[in-house]
């Protein structure tokens, strides 16, 4: 499942040739993705500038003209291509050849910009929906979602303050969108490598008995807001299905300190410990129990 990188990603290559373009046509292809689309999904799409293409958590959100808000999930394996008549250049280092079965081609968009936007989901898990952006609030796709990670908000403190009594894992909360949102099983591994905090650790070590937060706190904030970044500047982590608009994969996996690295040698220094594998929550995490107190 793409993770927020993945989708910040995504969002950085459609900004250009999708904000401040009109969709000139859209087409659904199929009756529906993970949901059914709505009955007017084309209609209300059709015709509208879009003026603004944010992220929340794992979304990607088109603000529209007409005071709509078009509403994406990548799912496990959707993607989006950009097709522009010039589309001729050479691709990346890791670029992943676009296929030439388009039966997987769902759904397009054709902008005034002059690309093409092609959203390709073999397993259809993703989905979209247009909401009325007065009633995002109270949307069940978003309501109850925890602060960004990247935001001006999130900060030891408040992580702490989520965490305070928790006595869950530190790695389930970190999972737990209500907490923080955008994060999964490959950054939250990562995060705490970094860190060096187990996964096993109580989320409430984070804060102490005056609810202030810990050193153990602002050591995972810093290396939550460094994951991250890196990610995104990698393109995302390309394990399986994801890639870039212009089909170039993501690099981050290249950098990955513990994730998919079970049996080998850690790489924090002087440490010398193996990284060990185990489940946690039905999902592989991956540490070092040496380095990861």
């Amino acid at each position: 499942m793409p993770e927020l990188p993945e989708v910040e990603t995504v969002r950085r290559g459609l900004q250009p040739v999708m904000e401040g373009a009109k969709i000139v046509v859209a087409e659904a292809r199929r009756p529906d993705l993970r949901f059914p689309f709505q009955p007017d999904f084309v209609a209300r799409l059709q015709g509208q500038v879009v003026t603004g293409l944010g992220r929340r958590a794992k979304y990607l959100m088109a603000d529209l003209g007409s005071g709509d808000v078009l509403l994406m999930h990548l799912g496990m394996s959707g993607s989006f291509r950009v097709i522009k008549p010039d589309n001729e250049g050479q691709p990346g280092e890791f670029h992943y050849p676009k296929a030439k079965d388009s039966a997987h081609d769902h759904v397009l968009f054709r902008m005034s910009s002059g690309a093409d936007i092609v959203f390709n989901d073999p397993r259809r898990f993703g989905y979209m929906k247009v909401i009325a952006r007065n009633t995002l609030e109270d949307e069940p796709l978003l309501r109850g979602l925890g602060p960004e990670p990247l935001g001006n908000e999130f900060d030891a403190a408040m992580l702490a303050h989520s965490c305070e009594g928790k006595a869950t894992s530190l790695k389930a909360a970190l999972l737990d969108q209500r907490v923080v949102a955008g994060l999964g099983n490959i950054y939250v591994c990562e995060a705490l490598h970094r860190s060096h905090l187990s996964p096993r650790r109580i989320a409430a070590t984070l804060s102490t008995k005056k609810g202030e937060p810990t050193d153990h706190a602002k050591r995972l904030v810093g290396a939550i807001h460094t994951v991250l970044n890196d990610a995104i500047k990698a393109g995302g982590s390309s394990l399986r299905d994801h890639r870039q608009t212009t089909g170039e994969l993501g690099y981050f996996q290249h950098s990955f300190k513990v994730y998919d690295r079970e049996g080998e040698t850690c790489t924090t220094p002087r440490c010398g410990g193996t990284v060990k594998r185990f489940t946690q929550n039905g999902r592989s995490t991956f540490w070092c129990p040496k380095c990861q107190k």
